[in-house]
């Protein structure tokens, strides 16, 4: 994973059981980490001239290494770094200090390889090059690009020191790594948050800035902001954070928007079992307006990572606002879930126009959370991107160089059916440039039939997209499967307007006893008439085709499923059914 590396280029100092310092000279670009996943956090204070630079928490190796992790030191050129090490654990569990196999293998290196090594990487997800992620923060869109921080361990691929991570697109598939963007202070770690684009300068920073207000997760969890003129690639953060205080102990992840209808910044956030809402006309100095929650949807978990949005309710003239509220735990199939309200918001309170006991859930997979929506989308677009994991086994996926990855972007919109609106979350039209040649091709009927494809030169990436008629009453099925056994079975029911997904069989699933699921899904607004199924190296996203039934989950084969089985109990027509490959 380095290139151009020297090994061992400090000296060791041992000063107990539980305490060392290592100096070097800061003449490289990094110095690469060795990280043992299985060991305790040792705490870095990072002394530059008698003054802590930096403190971090990262599991150095002890008895052997996974893999490194840079720390760049080249902002410290020429001069004399210490690193002050405390370790939690003593020679009774770990051996004497001055053997842990980190002092021989610590190196300083002009590059950090970062190439995937990794065979789980999806080919077609936003994924952090290195370290751990989480909730996407800071979506925005200005002047041809898309914005993509993320909630980042730079240090290790677990969670720890949070800090922004900052990636950068313009398509919404193809994304290039930037530096680090908002780093951790005195005021604590940097959680999750928001961006806009403050185009009338309202903040006064000048106008076009952009505007990062995110959770400072210290003794306490506050607000602050921080500001970027140029583009969002570099922060400075205000001298007066914080913004807003509360003694609510789960008090984070505000999210801001321009509200056009009252020409009012106005700003979202969870407080323990309620979303708060703030008015603003500076972006600065906040007013509390009104709270919801109490009483409605589900409770079972936290409620996190809020948004606020206007869509338009399709097939009618009418708009309404939809309140989104991502809950851990408390899913439909335990751990984590974005749970949504819809009604009507007047810059100050929102109104759910659904009963109180009423739950309605965006995705009914197991790996979707913290979804929130993009700041000054293109053509009026309701964008919404998500975390694709599940905070049960988050840390325990099978991968090593990064872990974490972002489910495909999404259009957002509304749907009536039976009595209630719902959302619809249609795949970015941005997908179809994925599409590469169609390795599978065909219409035919199923009665009671099987009908059984082998892929020709099988990879981990490709899109499925079916037109379907299935007679009522009747199932149809679906099996993803490779030559080792494993497969993924999924069911359309007719009879009871459900989808699931059963990935029992999938793969590895030893990691942990939560993962191995059947997911289920209602069928809203008449049917499946079309299905597209995303399939990257270790993920599966089904969508009805407009979007009013989608289901995430993740996958971990020991290789691709190259076998692809229907299935039918009755008569079902296939009127076309392709299978794409995926543009590299």
């Amino acid at each position: 994973m380095m290139i151009n590396a020297q090994t061992s280029p400090g000296v060791p100092l041992f000063l107990s059981d539980n305490h060392a310092m290592y100096r070097l000279t800061a003449d490289a670009t990094y110095l690469l980490l060795p990280i043992e996943e299985k060991e305790e956090n040792a705490n870095v204070n990072l002394v530059v001239s008698n003054e802590t630079a930096q403190t971090f928490n990262v599991k150095l190796a002890v008895d052997h290494i996974d893999y490194f992790v840079p720390l760049d030191i080249s902002r410290y050129k020429g001069k004399q770094v210490l690193l002050d090490i405390g370790f939690n654990a003593n020679r009774r569990t770990t051996g004497d200090i001055k053997d842990y196999s980190c002092w021989k293998e610590l190196k300083t290196a002009s590059t950090f390889d970062t190439a995937n090594r990794e065979k789980f990487r999806p080919q077609y997800h936003h994924t952090p090059d290195w370290g751990w992620m989480n909730d996407p923060n800071g979506l925005f869109y200005k002047d041809g690009v898309y914005h993509l921080y993320f909630q980042h361990n730079p240090y290790g691929s677990q969670w720890e020191n949070m800090s922004w991570g900052h990636s950068t697109s313009r398509d919404l598939i193809h994304w290039e790594h930037q530096p680090e963007a908002i780093m951790p202070d005195a005021l604590g770690t940097i959680f999750s948050g928001c961006c806009v684009v403050d185009k009338n300068n309202t903040a006064g920073f000048g106008a076009n800035s952009v505007i990062a207000i995110y959770t400072s997760a210290g003794r306490s969890q506050t607000q602050s902001l921080a500001y970027s003129t140029d583009d969002g690639r570099t922060f400075t953060k205000y001298d007066r954070n914080p913004i807003i205080t509360s003694n609510v102990p789960d008090f984070r992840d505000p999210h801001v928007f321009w509200n056009e209808d009252t020409k009012q910044w106005n700003l979202i956030l969870a407080a323990g079992q309620e979303m708060n809402i703030y008015t603003s006309d500076n972006l600065k100095d906040w007013t509390y307006a009104s709270s919801f929650g109490h009483g409605y949807g589900n409770h079972d978990g936290v409620w996190e990572c809020p948004d606020l949005v206007k869509l338009p309710v399709r097939g009618t003239n009418e708009y309404k606002w939809v309140l989104i509220c991502n809950i851990n735990p408390g899913g439909p199939f335990g751990g984590n879930a974005t749970q949504y309200f819809v009604g009507q918001f007047d810059g100050h309170k929102f109104t759910c126009e659904s009963k109180p006991e009423v739950t309605k859930w965006m995705d009914y997979g197991k790996d979707h959370y913290a979804a929130i929506t993009f700041d000054n989308a293109p053509e009026g677009r309701n964008l919404l991107l998500g975390w694709m994991s599940n905070w049960q086994y988050a840390n325990n996926v099978p991968t090593k160089q990064y872990r974490s990855a972002n489910t495909l972007p999404r259009d957002m919109y509304l749907f009536n059916d039976g009595g209630e609106t719902y959302v619809g979350v249609e795949p970015a039209k941005e997908l179809l440039a994925l599409r590469d040649r169609a390795v599978v091709k065909a219409s035919f009927t199923l009665g009671s039939k099987t009908f059984k494809q082998l892929f020709k030169n099988p990879t981990g990436a490709y899109e499925i997209v079916a037109d379907i008629a299935p007679a009522t009453g009747s199932k149809l099925g679906l099996v993803l499967s490779n030559s080792k056994g494993e497969k993924v079975t999924m069911t359309y029911n007719t009879a009871d307007k459900t989808f699931s997904m059963d990935r029992a069989k999938s793969g590895d699933t030893t990691f942990n006893e939560a993962f191995p699921a059947m997911t289920v899904a209602p069928v809203k607004g008449g049917g499946i008439k079309r299905l597209r199924i995303f399939v990257d190296n270790s993920s599966i996203e089904v969508f009805e085709a407009d979007g009013r039934m989608a289901m995430t989950n993740l996958v971990f084969p020991a290789e691709p499923y190259n076998t692809l089985t229907l299935t039918s109990d009755g008569r079902c027509k296939v009127n076309s059914f392709t299978v794409y490959s995926i543009k590299k």
